[in-house]
């Protein structure tokens, strides 16, 4: 039996997801396991609060669609929502669009060649209730965390950049 206590939390490595990945940059698989797992959970958020609004039918796209569509009260063309949401695939757009044209929450505009996109009135109270629901379960939470909103900003500043550099960093592998 060894006298030896297990290391300290100071003494361990980063927490990784993919140690294999991290020989000259555990700070940047670091970041990314906080990424993959940040981006399950707040996936998992987003279905379950919409699924709290009444439409357990809605995946995560479809929800960031919706919101996007409602966005400002002014209509959208499906290219601008996916540049928007930085989605490569538009045919997962095309498909979350026609479910919320289905779900009667937003509809589409004939304008020339384009349809344009616009939130309904029950779309626009789906996403007020989402709205409330948020309030009530996340942001008292998140106060209660002292994390200071100026925090939080950065914190989104950070992430925008680093999404820029993942962008990059794909269109060079796509030329390998």
């Amino acid at each position: 039996m060894s006298n030896e206590s297990p290391p300290s939390p100071a003494r361990r490595g980063p927490i990784v997801s993919s140690e294999h990945l991290s020989h000259s940059a555990q700070e940047l698989s670091e970041f990314e396991f906080g990424l993959i797992i940040s981006s399950n959970a707040f996936n998992r958020w987003m279905v379950r609060c919409m699924t709290a609004t009444g439409y357990p039918e809605l995946g995560s796209l479809d929800v960031l669609v919706l919101h996007s569509v409602n966005h400002r009260a002014r209509a959208k063309r499906q290219g601008d929502i996916c540049l928007v949401l930085n989605v490569e695939d538009t045919h997962t757009v095309t498909y979350a669009l026609r479910k919320l044209v289905k779900l009667e929450l937003v509809v589409g505009e004939k304008q020339g060649k384009e349809t344009l996109f616009r939130a309904t009135e029950q779309g626009r109270k789906a996403c007020k209730r989402y709205a409330e629901i948020r309030e009530a379960c996340l942001i008292e939470s998140l106060d209660s965390m002292g994390i200071e909103r100026s925090e939080i900003s950065r914190l989104a500043s950070i992430l925008r950049a680093m999404s820029g550099l993942y962008d990059q960093a794909a269109r060079s592998a796509a030329s390998l």
